[in-house]
């Protein structure tokens, strides 16, 4: 089989396309023949050292197939390796993909969707009427979550990093888009919410909008911090988060919310049900063969990509 693999951390020139021998499926594993492979920020952060694994490794953490043993159509968000033409796949991390969700949908939407999913419904729940600052709105899980949350009944003020990405948010979900590299967004918020602020941030940039999303809170509001596209958040006295408002701090992952695959599979199955209705779209606007996960990388970095973006076996 054909993987993408690194053997040290760094750029996007680290990934190498290898010959990878794949042993048989071991007890409670399921080989998986990959259709489509989801690329997500999360992988930039492995590559680069951010989040560590043991050199060498393989790289990817979503990725949709078929059971090699049964046929059937599969999609999983989590182990390390879904970047090569088959894996070996723990059963209790598959979901089952239901008639009428592709197989390049299911690889693009899988982690991003579930985490719009938890976001949205666990994390912070959105209730009708709620006015939510979503970051990073026209990236993969920006779009998701800003559809879902318009579903919700908020009011979503989406943020974005260029104009050119203003269209594209507002026409999935966003009431309201800033662009965080031009003005004053934050000041902009309290405008919007005449003074009051938000209850909710949902912040995945990190270092370059910290401040300024604590800024936009309402008193007692929360802060979700579930990325560091820009680099790490700051180290902060806590007594910051008082003075500003007696806020409330989160670090959530993906993973704490489908610890067994009865959470994992209604996590999905909530996914599929809003794709499923039309309520909430996805569309992959970049595809790139398995051989050319490094190009898919420099995208990412140029931040020029939007929506989802996969690769191919």
């Amino acid at each position: 089989m054909k993987a993408i693999r690194f053997s040290q951390t760094g750029g996007p020139d680290v990934l190498k396309l290898e010959d990878v021998t794949l042993p048989p499926p071991g007890p409670g594993q399921v080989r998986v023949r990959h259709t489509a492979i989801g690329v997500n920020f999360i992988d930039t952060y492995h590559r680069s050292g951010l989040y560590k694994l043991p050199l060498p490794s393989g790289l990817g953490t979503e990725a949709a197939g078929v059971d090699a043993a049964t046929g059937a159509r599969v999609a999983y968000a989590g182990p390390i390796g879904a970047y090569a033409d088959e894996a070996n796949i723990p059963a209790d991390k598959l979901v089952r993909i239901p008639e009428g969700v592709s197989d390049e949908v299911a690889a693009a939407s899988l982690l991003k969707g579930m985490t719009a999913q938890y976001l949205l419904k666990r994390t912070f729940p959105v209730q009708k009427g709620q006015t939510i600052l979503f970051h990073a709105a026209a990236g993969g899980v920006g779009l998701i979550a800003c559809q879902w949350a318009k579903l919700l009944g908020a009011t979503v003020i989406g943020t974005v990093g260029s104009d050119d990405k203003a269209a594209l948010a507002r026409a999935n979900g966003c009431d309201h888009v800033l662009n965080t590299r031009s003005g004053d967004w934050a000041g902009a918020v309290r405008e919007i919410t005449k003074g009051e602020g938000v209850p909710v941030v949902y912040d995945s940039i990190g270092k370059d909008s910290w401040a300024g999303s604590l800024d936009c809170l309402s008193v007692r509001g929360m802060m979700v911090s579930f990325g560091n596209s820009s680099g790490a958040v700051p180290a902060f006295e806590p007594g910051m988060l008082s003075a500003k408002g007696s806020l409330y701090l989160t670090r959530p992952t993906l993973f704490h919310y489908t610890r067994d695959a009865r959470e994992l599979q209604e996590t999905a199955d909530d996914l599929f049900a809003v794709l499923l209705s039309g309520a909430v779209k996805v569309a992959v606007h970049q595809r790139f063969k398995l051989a050319d996960a490094r190009a898919a990388h420099e995208a990412l970095h140029s931040r020029q990509t939007t929506g989802a973006t996969i690769l191919t076996p």
